[in-house]
């Protein structure tokens, strides 16, 4: 067994560079595979490798072993039988979710979190515009009841569809991704746009189907996971069965 760690967090970085080459190496220590981006506007990665390794990793990040305490991470673990990644990248980039948006700035501003045990009762507001900020592709795959999927080849066009948005008429928009990071960045960008009542699922979908039991679940479908589990349901289980595209597309 492999312990799976996907975590984020915004937060204002000075050296993203640096922090990127002292994670690198410890990571290669504790013999951890996959992705992590680095950038002014914080961290984002997926890590799989052994508990121990991976424990470790996580607890260097929160004491700031690296150049930057991240205390705040938003994080989440599960398991995979298999390594899920096949290298470690780790790299310092200029957006750690590429959305092209500078008034998109969440150290600034973001929206209400929703915890996952909260968010059934906020999709019961029938006035609610609920909508998944994720590629059309992972919508498809699965989706909460009522969703508006705007129709996404990639998060930068998700600008673009603000645009056709009411703001006069709008009152309450929520949102929800995979893992928190692009409906939260979203969130950030929608209220530089002038909306005003805005929540966002915090933990994504993710912590959704790790806290909520799927008695009372209001998701339909898989959850679409960007290593090689590949869809994940209810309890973060992987889903072998479930129907994926042909070439599944990298990482946003």
């Amino acid at each position: 067994m492999f312990k799976v760690a996907s975590f984020y967090q915004f937060l204002a970085l000075g050296d993203p560079a640096g922090i990127a080459a002292r994670l690198r190496d410890f990571c290669a220590t504790h013999d951890a595979r996959g992705t992590v981006l680095l950038a002014p506007e914080g961290i984002n990665g997926t890590l799989a490798g052994p508990d121990a390794g991976i424990d470790a990793i996580i607890a260097a990040l929160g004491q700031g072993d690296f150049g930057a305490s991240f205390t705040g991470l938003e994080l989440k673990y599960s398991s995979a039988l298999e390594q899920s990644f096949d290298r470690l990248k780790i790299k310092a980039k200029s957006e750690i979710i590429t959305f092209g948006q500078p008034s998109a700035d969440p150290t600034r501003q973001v929206g209400s979190y929703v915890a996952a045990r909260d968010w059934n009762e906020l999709l019961a507001d029938p006035d609610l515009l609920v909508i998944d900020t994720r590629n059309d592709f992972e919508v498809k795959m699965g989706q909460f009841a009522g969703a508006v999927n705007p129709g996404l080849t990639s998060f930068t066009e998700f600008a673009a569809f603000v645009e056709t948005l009411n703001r006069a008429e709008q009152k309450r928009i929520a949102m929800y991704c995979t893992g928190g990071i692009r409906c939260e960045k979203a969130s950030a960008f929608i209220l530089a746009q002038g909306f005003s009542d805005v929540y966002h699922l915090k933990g994504g979908i993710l912590k959704y189907l790790e806290e909520v039991p799927q008695s009372q679940s209001l998701w339909r479908g898989d959850c679409f996971v960007f290593d090689r589990r590949v869809a994940l349901g209810h309890g973060l289980k992987a889903n072998p069965d479930a129907p994926v595209p042909p070439n599944p597309p990298r990482k946003p």
